[in-house]
């Protein structure tokens, strides 16, 4: 292997050094719990602090509106269960999307099977949530709508402040899964409209197993982990004191200077768009201009991804084909079915996310290598042949 390259962010990002620095000492040294009164548990108990202050100030919102959890699964699990549960009176509707992610996705089926109502709202082709489709599907039973800030396949970002204004005009809470979207997006829940944001640590520098949960003051919604009076009652379980201090350095950083750090690496992700376009029957999956600056999701023809992915590790690349959520499985991607993708062409998708490390050295060296991996594994490809004899 002549040389490495990360291009795979979207599935996690290395710690950075200031928050590793940030962390370390609440391993050993300052490794009191924080619910202890004693000096090196209240120590802990003011680190814990400080995160969901810095948390809270990254998002314009309170620090009492943040609540740690284990991940951005967990928020997903909390809040979409926990409005499900507190509203239940008024009705039992909920309106998604069809590309969101599993913890999403999941947590609605097992809704279903209790009883509630799901309506799956469609993106298109641009991987894009019409704002009209939302408002035709809102009822007077509908109370919660859940949809993803930025998808974590294809990167398109949704109008987020619209879809949250409708909500609101119709009385109903609106959650999203913004585990993607910290960092590459500004996001201020109070202008935004959002009433309760999933976010998770590993996507921008920090620990992986730390994330939280933005619910609006006021809101009440049932705990889902119960067994002690962490986060003010609401989520049991001793606090990890370090990671989270890791989520608040690494929050901080990551939502300071977006938009310079976002032209660089949009440079970068054009530049291999272009270049990967110029490959037969390449295309790219979602909007070119609504989408995360680092993300470049194409499908290629003829060939299967996970081939694809192997031969480039081979020469030291690191990409994937969708989620790693679901990497052990042999289907399709949804999201790429979800925006209108045949079987076989969803099969051969590249999924590349490049972060503020990533150099164009590093993007001209994905350039070189992938055309000849592509061109030896459609050479082999029955399915290629028949795709070429009916060109």
């Amino acid at each position: 292997m002549s040389r490495f390259i990360y291009a795979d962010n979207a599935a996690t990002t290395a710690v950075s050094q200031p928050v590793l620095d940030a962390m370390l000492p609440y391993f050993a040294e300052h490794y009191g719990n924080p619910s202890s009164i004693y000096s090196i548990g209240r120590d802990a108990h003011t680190a814990v602090d400080t995160a969901r202050e810095q948390t809270a100030a990254a998002l314009g919102a309170l620090p009492e509106e943040i609540y740690f959890t284990s991940g951005g699964s967990e928020a997903d699990n909390w809040a979409i269960r926990g409005a499900a549960l507190a509203n239940r009176k008024k009705g039992r509707h909920i309106i998604s999307s069809v590309f969101e992610h599993h913890a999403v996705l999941h947590t609605l089926k097992a809704l279903e099977k209790e009883g509630w109502e799901v309506t799956y709202l469609k993106v298109y082709e641009n991987g894009i949530v019409r704002p009209d489709d939302l408002r035709a599907a809102i009822r007077p039973d509908t109370v919660l709508v859940t949809i993803m800030y930025a998808n974590n396949e294809i990167g398109t970002i949704q109008p987020i402040p619209e879809l949250a204004g409708i909500c609101h005009e119709k009385g109903v809470l609106f959650h999203t899964d913004a585990v993607q979207a910290i960092g590459h997006v500004a996001i201020n829940v109070k202008e935004q409209g959002i009433d309760m944001l999933s976010l998770s640590a590993h996507k921008f520098h920090g620990p992986k197993g730390t994330g939280a949960l933005y619910i609006k003051k006021g809101l009440r919604i049932p705990n889902l982990i119960e067994g002690g009076a962490q986060e003010r009652g609401h989520r049991a379980g001793t606090e990890n004191v370090a990671g989270i201090v890791g989520l608040g350095r690494a929050i901080e950083i990551a939502c300071k200077d977006i938009t310079a750090r976002d032209e660089k690496v949009k440079l970068l992700r054009d530049a291999l768009i272009d270049n990967l376009l110029k490959i037969k029957r390449v295309r790219l999956n979602g909007d070119r201009l609504q989408r995360l600056a680092g993300n470049v999701n194409v499908s290629v023809e003829g060939i299967e991804g996970e081939s694809l992915l192997l031969m480039l590790d081979m020469k030291g690349v690191c990409a994937s084909s969708g989620s790693a959520c679901t990497s052990g499985s042999l289907d399709p991607s949804h999201v790429l079915l979800a925006i209108g993708l045949p079987h076989e062409v969803a099969h051969g998708s590249l999924r590349l996310t490049l972060g503020e490390e990533n150099t164009m050295a590093d993007v001209n060296y994905i350039c070189e290598v992938l055309p000849s991996i592509i061109d030896r594994l459609r050479s082999m490809s029955p399915v290629w042949e028949k795709i070429e004899a009916q060109a």
